[in-house]
């Protein structure tokens, strides 16, 4: 007990001490959000891959799909690797960072104000952030309960309390740049403990060859009738493997917390480092998730899995580890959560005060009155996202539970086709935006009060969400071709700001 007490005492010192060293980056409104888009390679990288990667895939995700896929959920954290993070950062990085700086855009709901000349369009997507973020931010915690309960024996509340408390004040205190760094040493911590956690599992089933073929030996006829079927390359349901590919890789080109990144990149060096080291965090961090909990079976038992859910199943395989161990898991999976914690809050309170608040609630509002409504906004966000968390906990209201897991489909939904268009088709319109907002979080919302009227298929939130993503793709074309195009000076401009000239040295292009 005392080293792990020890482990997380100085785990939230660096935190602490990080969010207070970087004030001076936070004086203005550019800093405190963008880090004055100067933020290097590394720090970018991280920050994209440890707001991906949260405590609600390290034993929610993983044990779930783990469970559900066997050995082939691994394709999960190799697609977040392939599609979430290395084409995100070749197909939105470098355009993504020069039209919001041509924009002068802070967030998700800024471009599309200003890219479509929508005020309204701006408000609609920040009313969408605000009601689809808060109870993703208070998922974050629910990955926590199991393993403090394990490693620390203390109430969940507790739990709840200083995590949040902690992130808040370093989120306060320093702004992005606060959150960038730490995230960088949470995804250092993330890299080696899932690789400690890993060889520390499969060396419990007698290594990876042994491991393979006691997971080759396991049945479940409620799953499917085939030998081996948990061992094998596709696993049991490779169309809902697919679906959970989509979902969870692709749906992060829509995420504001995830696309906000690329507004902060201070130049091309730091685009190319940034896409190599990101993807190399998600082969590693997301493959070795899924990877693990590929094994959940030969740890549990569908009677254990059916009782206490699939949020049992990590601890499951964990808890036999030694008291060292269990106390870097415990650092892991609050870095994970911290991180994407930090990241959600700062893009909801941006949001709200840059997109909703300036301009509209108040009309006249200067620079250190938006810092301090933006800091403000913090603190309140994750005040809220403690009570729902709480709230779940206590009660297991399921209301929660249900929002929670259609938040990523409607944000991503709703906001990655008009953004990807936005980007790249200067005939896309407004129409069509406000097409895609409707569609990809009304579906979402309906999937969540009226399930049983779906499809079959489209019953699952991750299916239906995946559907979302994609019918947005197909939907915001068609509407632009039939509706008023936008105004050519506007995106003549925007586009203009992809061909400007500059000079670059002989290695990164040819003298000819």
């Amino acid at each position: 007990m005392a080293v792990k007490i020890a482990l997380l005492v100085f785990f939230f010192a660096v935190m602490l001490g990080v969010g207070f060293s970087c004030r001076r980056h936070a004086s203005d409104v550019n800093g405190f959000v963008l880090g004055g888009r100067s933020v290097g390679p590394w720090l970018t990288a991280f920050a994209y891959g440890t707001s991906y990667f949260s405590a609600v895939i390290f034993v929610g995700y993983a044990g779930q799909f783990g469970w559900r896929f066997g050995i082939a959920s691994t394709w999960i954290g190799i697609g977040n690797a392939l599609i979430g993070s290395l084409l995100a950062w070749v197909v939105l990085g470098r355009r993504t960072r020069l039209m919001t700086r041509h924009f002068d855009s802070a967030t998700m709901p800024e471009f599309f104000g200003k890219r479509y000349e929508s005020n309204a369009l701006k408000l609609g997507a920040s009313i969408i952030v605000f009601i689809f973020l808060i109870p993703y931010t208070a998922s974050l915690y629910n990955g926590l309960s199991r393993l403090f309960s394990m490693a620390f024996n203390i109430d969940y509340t507790f739990c709840i309390l200083l995590m949040a408390i902690l992130t808040g004040i370093y989120v306060v205190a320093g702004g992005y740049m606060a959150t960038a760094i730490n995230d960088f040493i949470q995804g250092i911590i993330m890299l080696a403990g899932i690789v400690a956690v890993i060889g520390a599992v499969l060396k419990t089933g007698g290594g990876f060859t042994a491991s393979i073929a006691s997971l080759a030996a396991v049945s479940d006829p409620a799953a499917s009738s085939q030998p081996g079927v948990f061992a094998s390359f596709f696993g049991p349901a490779p169309l809902d493997l697919l679906a959970v590919v989509i979902l969870t890789s692709l749906g992060t080109w829509g995420l504001p917390q995830m696309v906000q990144k690329f507004y902060a990149i201070k130049n091309e060096k730091a685009i190319d480092k940034g896409t190599v080291i990101s993807t190399i965090f998600a082969l590693i961090v997301a493959g070795g998730c899924y990877f693990l909990g590929g094994f959940g079976r030969l740890f549990s038992t569908p009677e254990i899995v059916a009782a206490e859910g699939y949020d049992s199943i990590i601890p499951s395989m964990l808890a036999s580890q030694s008291p060292f161990l269990i106390g870097v898991i415990v650092i892991l999976v609050l870095s994970a959560s911290m991180s994407t914690l930090s990241s959600l809050v700062m893009a909801s309170a941006s949001t709200l005060t840059l997109d909703f608040i300036r301009g509209t609630v108040i009309k006249d509002m200067t620079e250190k009155k938006q810092l301090l409504c933006i800091r403000v906004l913090i603190v309140v966000f994750v005040s809220i996202s403690v009570v729902l968390a709480v709230v779940q906990y206590k009660s297991g209201f399921a209301f929660i539970a249900q929002l929670m897991g259609v938040s990523w489909g409607a944000l991503a939904g709703a906001f990655l086709a008009p953004f990807l268009y936005g980007l790249y088709w200067r005939r896309t319109t407004k129409a069509a935006c406000w097409v895609s907002f409707l569609f990809g979080s009304g579906i979402m919302v309906l999937n969540m009060l009226m399930r049983a009227s779906f499809p079959a298929v489209l019953q699952s939130p991750i299916n239906c969400g995946a559907f979302a993503m994609i019918a947005g793709l197909i939907l915001v074309p068609i509407v632009s071709l039939f509706t008023k195009a936008p105004d050519k000076e506007l995106i003549d401009g925007a586009f203009g700001s992809y061909e400007i000239r500059v000079l670059v040295p002989a290695k990164r292009a040819l003298d000819d």
